[in-house]
């Protein structure tokens, strides 16, 4: 932490030391100005790029369409003029005091847009050597989504988890969860997730959507150049520049959810409220303030299947509370809690009234009963909110270097699903950054604080809860006498049991009311183990930096970079086994990619190679190989050969945390065996104690897992109105990381018959690398199609499909075998061009989702988003009306996740397009 407190002080200290000395120039600078607007509609275009050609002076047009640039060319010069969905046009300035007022004319985007990500150099996105797409500022604003992460979801190949309103988390190729440690996302530049979960937050943290520029999604394989996660893709959000995007904007969306029958909940109001602030100072310092607040209702997790569980893993069964004594339902808490009264009351009453053992030896071996639960609704507050802040300061030191310090800071509540349902109260997310930025590198340092605030596990509590009102070693025995009574008079198990449990249950707090909100109150601002609530305060620390060597080795484009990471694990305790004070991780990185064209214009060769080590374990490097092939123009052929690997997370590492249910699950470091002492009180295998025949499962070191994929792609833009993008790839994954659930005996000296009783066993679920080879495959087409007058519609198709994987292996494919987009739209048309609309239908095929809270089977998804806008140029202002799920058909996409319903919205927005 020292050390990378240092880096943070030590490059702050050098930005300010060079502030102080290079802001000068040697000769006496002209001033040029001017305007710009789009010469079909005549209205101004702001974030327009102006550069001195052959130069390095540039400058941007500002939200009125008005430019300033202050450079030491001297006259004549020309000035070129470029922006997204514009041609470039270049104009001679002979003189200062003369205005310069230009017009652009629109133009097609298909498959000019730069991106970034697929090599970290500047390139169109028709010509990236891997599968790549790329959302836009103008997608944004014409998106139906009522927030723009959703858009994502959107693009071919992708997946969405959704927790909860607020927490979303995208997949590609597979292996998709609610939090996902194999996808990585950067939020100008900085690792967005968060240090004690160890995967990203989604759009609970970021950038507020007034300030974001573009996104890009590598989707598979991207270790080689973005270091470990990057199993299944990389998601990159860039905000905008203060010098390009000046002036006030805002916007305000108001809307409806909880419509129609299965809502559960009352119809209730959606608010969505932005302000951007940008201003450029001077020609070299400018500042922005951005800030975003989002309020609902969150929508409710209502599956009610019943399901038995098997210490971390399960099954969906026929029954409910009526039919089944022992009935736990996926999203109702409080009845994890059971026991076999059989063998934990009965039998002991048979002692004691020995002459009540006749009849009791003749009732089943078994007789699971489980407490009476609460349904989430009536656990997790819905008050849903998301408060994210955005600032920065940026300075230009010369025309070919800039520094900035900047900051995001984000604070909500909101819902995740892990090993069961969390509710995040009052979470608190903070990063801070100091970047130094040339034309061919780049030094950056950062720092991510996590603050779980008073955050709890809802399962826990919620037994809890039941246990403050009525300890079960009170609540069973009377539950058991009723039932022993009933079934000696002659009542039916069914009556016996519904008998039992109103005795027991009389006087037990009625959701929602004041004892109730007492007791839950209690308990989950009590922290682990005793209590619900978790402290997790864990921190992380980056550097890094990358040189591209383009003006000093002029045979071939090379870049390189390096990167140094450090952890601080902060639970108290309460998650990770970091009771006597912090866990500290290291991990290190470097890079460098080497790109050629091998015949000009025609094929281009890139072969890239990353080498990382991380605490507890040996490095490892990650190649990959890129040739793009361009038989005619405009067309492109591309195979790449890519790997990735990620260490085991933070919590696969380091977590102890007891689930409640019978089973604690633990990291897999040797410390936490040493600690249950799982080596000379050996643990076995649940699946072969349950067959009859225990296997001791001996401690071995796990392992990082690993992912080669090869892919052949091509994209093409044929007569400039058709784009089209097609991929077929094939990844084989090592030393998959997975858990198992193993059990111990509490007695060591004791009989294996112990194992099955939970009363005299320990359950485990431990961390382990899958056997051998784990295959998957998929492919995935998209066609993008310019109409006349600015219509344009798209439509893509995607597959990904799991090859066999071993025996009692949970891989948490979680992903359809099919999914699709459709849709159509125009940002302008009608009267000057003022209306705007876009529709995009959803659909996926069913499938069956494993997840470490439940799983089971989910059905078919078909949703439908809308929206249609009006422009209103004299005011510069925008407004919407639009929803997702216009069509209001429920679904859900993990198993004990909430049904998303219709959210229906009006949005006003100013200085917006």
């Amino acid at each position: 932490m020292k050390r990378c407190l240092s880096l943070l002080a030590m490059l702050t200290t050098a930005l300010m030391t060079t502030l102080s000395v290079c802001g000068q120039t040697a000769t006496p600078p002209t001033v040029i100005s001017g305007h710009v607007k789009n010469k079909t509609t005549l209205e101004s275009v702001s974030a327009v790029s102006v550069t001195v050609k052959g130069g390095t002076a540039g400058s941007f047009t500002d939200d009125k369409g008005n430019f300033r640039l202050t450079t030491t060319d001297k006259l004549p010069l020309t000035l070129v003029f470029s922006s997204i969905g514009f041609d470039s046009t270049e104009k001679e300035v002979t003189a200062p005091s003369t205005a310069v007022n230009v017009e652009l004319v629109p133009t097609s985007t298909l498959g000019q847009e730069i991106v970034i990500s697929a090599t970290r150099t500047p390139a169109k996105i028709l010509e990236s050597p891997v599968s790549i797409e790329r959302v836009s500022a103008a997608n944004i604003r014409n998106s139906s989504a009522a927030s723009y992460y959703d858009i994502v979801g959107n693009l071919k190949g992708v997946d969405f988890v959704t927790a909860s309103l607020t927490f979303k988390t995208p997949t590609t190729r597979g292996f998709g969860a609610s939090g996902n440690t194999r996808f990585n996302q950067l939020v100008n530049g900085m690792d967005n997730q968060a240090p004690g979960l160890n995967f990203s937050v989604g759009a609970i943290n970021g950038l507020p959507e007034l300030d974001v520029d573009n996104m890009e999604l590598l989707p598979g394989a991207s270790s080689a150049l973005y270091g470990p996660g990057g199993m299944n893709g990389t998601l990159l959000i860039t905000g905008k520049s203060p010098f390009k995007y000046q002036g006030v904007s805002a916007q305000v969306k108001m809307g409806m959810m909880h419509l129609g029958d299965k809502a559960e909940r009352d119809p209730s109001p959606y608010y969505n409220i932005g302000i951007r602030w940008a201003n450029k100072l001077t020609d070299r310092l400018a500042f922005k303030i951005s800030v975003e607040y989002i309020k609902a209702e969150d929508w409710v997790a209502n599956d009610y299947r019943n399901y038995k569980r098997a210490g971390s893993t399960g099954m969906v069964i026929p029954g409910d509370r009526t039919s089944d004594p022992n009935y736990d339902g996926i999203n109702v808490y409080g009845d994890e809690t059971s026991i076999n009264i059989r063998s934990a009351v009965l039998d002991v009453i048979a002692k004691q009234a020995p002459f009540l053992a006749p009849y009791i030896n003749t009732l089943p071996q078994n007789i699971l009963v489980s407490r009476t639960g609460y349904n989430e609704k009536d656990i997790i507050d819905p008050n849903t909110y998301n408060l994210k802040l955005n600032g920065a300061l940026h300075y230009k030191l010369s025309d070919r270097l800039e520094a900035s310090i900047s900051g995001n800071w984000a604070k909500g509540s909101s819902v995740y699903t892990g090993n069961g349902r969390y509710s995040l109260k009052d979470f608190i997310m903070a990063q801070y950054k100091v970047e130094l930025t040339s034309k061919n590198w780049f030094l950056r340092a950062y720092t991510t604080q996590e603050n779980a605030g008073e955050s709890f596990n809802v399962n826990v509590s919620t037994q809890l809860v039941n246990e403050a009102w009525k300890p079960s070693t009170t609540w069973y025995p009377e539950y058991t006498q009723v039932y022993l009574a009933q079934k000696m008079a002659g009542a039916s198990d069914a009556t016996a049991h519904a008998a039992a449990r109103n005795v027991a249950d009389q006087g037990r707090p009625e959701a929602g009311s004041p004892q109730f909100k007492h007791l839950l109150d209690s308990v989950s601002k009590i922290a682990i183990p005793n209590g619900g609530l978790f402290l997790d305060r864990s921190d992380m620390y980056m550097a890094e930096g990358q040189y591209n060597f383009s003006e000093v080795i002029k045979f071939a484009e090379i870049i390189a970079g390096a990167n140094y990471k450090h952890y601080v694990l902060n639970s108290q305790g309460t998650v990770f086994a970091d009771k006597d004070g912090p866990i500290g991780i290291d991990e290190y990185g470097a890079y460098a990619q080497i790109s050629k064209d091998l015949v000009k214009d025609k094929l281009r060769l890139s072969v890239s190679g990353r080498y990382d080590n991380a605490t507890d374990f040996n490095g490892r490097f990650t190649p990959r190989v890129t040739l793009l092939i361009k038989p005619a123009k405009d067309h492109n052929i591309r195979f790449s050969y890519q790997t990735a690997y990620r260490f085991p997370s933070n919590q696969q590492r380091w977590i102890d945390l007891d689930l409640g249910n019978g089973t604690r699950i633990i990291g897999g470091v040797q410390s936490l065996w040493d600690k249950y002492h799982m080596t000379e009180n050996p643990v076995y295998s649940k699946e072969s104690v349950l067959g009859g025949s225990p296997v001791v499962v001996p401690y071995t070191a796990f392992k990082p897992e690993s992912v080669s994929s090869f892919e052949v792609g091509y994209k093409a833009l044929i007569n400039r109105k058709l784009l089209i993008d097609a991929y077929f790839y094939f990844s084989q994954y090592m030393d998959f990381l997975s858990r198992r659930d193993v059990v111990q005996k509490k007695d060591p000296a004791g009989p294996d018959e112990d194992l099955v009783n939970p009363t005299k066993s320990n359950g485990y679920s431990i961390v382990v690398n899958a056997p051998g080879k784990v295959n998957a495959n998929g492919w995935g087409l998209s066609l993008d199609y310019l109409l006349p007058s600015g219509f344009s519609i798209f439509g893509n198709v995607s597959s990904d499909v799991l090859g066999e994987v071993e025996n009692n292996f949970r891989a948490q494919f979680n992903t359809p075998k099919y999914r699709s987009n459709l849709g159509i739209s125009n940002s302008g048309f009608g009267h000057e061009k003022r209306i705007g609309f876009s529709v995009t239908w959803k659909w996926q095929k069913g499938f069956y989702y494993d997840g470490d809270f439940a799983a089971g089977d989910l059905p078919a998804v078909n949703t439908v988003d809308a929206q249609v806008s009006f422009k209103l140029p004299a005011i510069k202002s925008m407004i919407k009306i639009g929803g997702n799920n216009i069509l209001n058909q429920y679904y859900y996409n993990g198993v004990g996740n909430p049904q998303i319903g219709g959210l229906y919205y009006v949005s006003f927005g100013y200085n917006v397009y």
